[in-house]
């Protein structure tokens, strides 16, 4: 599997990621343990998970498999966890305070049974929490040994300028990506998100890349799922939520371009959802959930596809989220426009 460097650090990364919120709830810990295995086999290394996956469960699980398996084959491994959300009930229990951090990275480190972690993310902003608190505690973490590098999730655009800007000007440890949604459903990261990562030389490592489910093709129209998938067992999951999604005739027009594409090309349209946005500006990564071996075998092979430039105008016309004249749209653009 090709490999990029992780952000704007020196780490290199596989092109496709594992993302484990799947692990102790959608899959039980053998079918985990096999996502991983087919993954490694793969050539991909990077994993990544988050303390309030299961409440810990995906992080001791993955703690498992790592004790089992083989030191080369765990060696290869880039393993990245997430703190920030609610793991009690006291009010210190959630947030980016540096109290609040040091306990979720420690008890993070236990469950994963390691002594450090690649990439530690902040899963989310914390507006309760001074940035110099979190970026401080960070800092303290890379230089004892107990993390590499460290992340933002979930961010917006000021939100990625400032807490770069203040990291450098503090001379603490800068991020190296962020994990956004992103995907050709959800293009509007586009806007103010990305061009901060462009800025600031972060990687993406975009999550739900799929759009929970909705770019495989599976769902027609009029159509509510059934069954033993995401929306056939809860249709107003979050942002797949099926009425609001279905109720968008532009997301029809992205699942029929994407269909028609995989058709020509002969393969899955799940592998074209996932290299279009392999091939987007500054993405280090794309993070693959899967609740079974079929699932993530599906789109593996995305790795290896490459979209030829009449294929990618034809999904980035039919996912353009048209945003209005100002400050997004072409007035806008020309506004900020100069010529030299």
């Amino acid at each position: 599997m090709q490999t990029r460097a992780l952000g704007r650090s020196g780490c290199a990364v596989s092109a496709l990621a594992l993302g484990t919120m799947t692990f102790g709830a959608e899959a039980d810990e053998d079918t985990s343990h096999a996502l991983l295995d087919e993954f490694v086999c793969a050539g991909g290394t990077l994993v990544d998970t988050a303390d309030v996956y299961g409440a810990g469960v995906s992080e001791e699980i993955i703690g498992r498999w790592l004790r089992t398996r083989p030191a080369d084959v765990t060696a290869e491994v880039v393993l990245a966890t997430k703190g920030r959300f609610p793991m009690g009930e006291g009010a210190n229990d959630v947030g980016l305070s540096r109290r609040h951090l040091r306990r979720a990275l420690e008890d993070s480190l236990r469950r994963l049974g390691v002594e450090h972690v690649d990439l530690y993310q902040v899963h989310g902003f914390d507006p309760a929490t001074p940035l110099e608190e979190t970026l401080s505690f960070l800092d303290d973490a890379v230089r004892s040994g107990k993390v590499s590098y460290v992340g933002l999730s979930n961010h917006t655009g000021w939100q990625v300028q400032k807490t770069v800007d203040l990291a450098v000007h503090r001379g603490l440890t800068v991020p190296v990506t962020l994990q956004p949604q992103y995907n050709l459903l959800v293009r509007e990261v586009e806007w103010e998100i990305v061009p901060a990562c462009v800025s600031t030389g972060l990687g993406l490592l975009p999550w739900g890349p799929l759009g929970g489910g909705w770019l495989t093709g599976k769902y027609r129209r009029d159509e509510q799922p059934t069954g033993a998938t995401r929306l056939g067992e809860d249709p107003a999951r979050g942002v797949e939520h099926w009425a609001r999604r279905s109720s968008r005739e532009r997301t029809w027009d992205v699942v029929d371009a994407v269909v028609s594409v995989a058709d020509s090309r002969g393969c899955t349209p799940g592998e074209v959802a996932i290299a279009w946005l392999l091939a987007r500006p500054q993405v280090s990564s794309v993070l693959l959930g899967a609740r079974d071996l079929a699932q993530l075998r599906a789109n593996l092979p995305a790795a290896d596809l490459v979209l030829a430039v009449e294929e990618t105008a034809v999904l980035d016309r039919a996912s353009d989220p048209a945003p209005a004249d100002y400050p997004y749209g072409a007035f806008g653009e020309e506004q900020r426009a100069r010529s030299i």
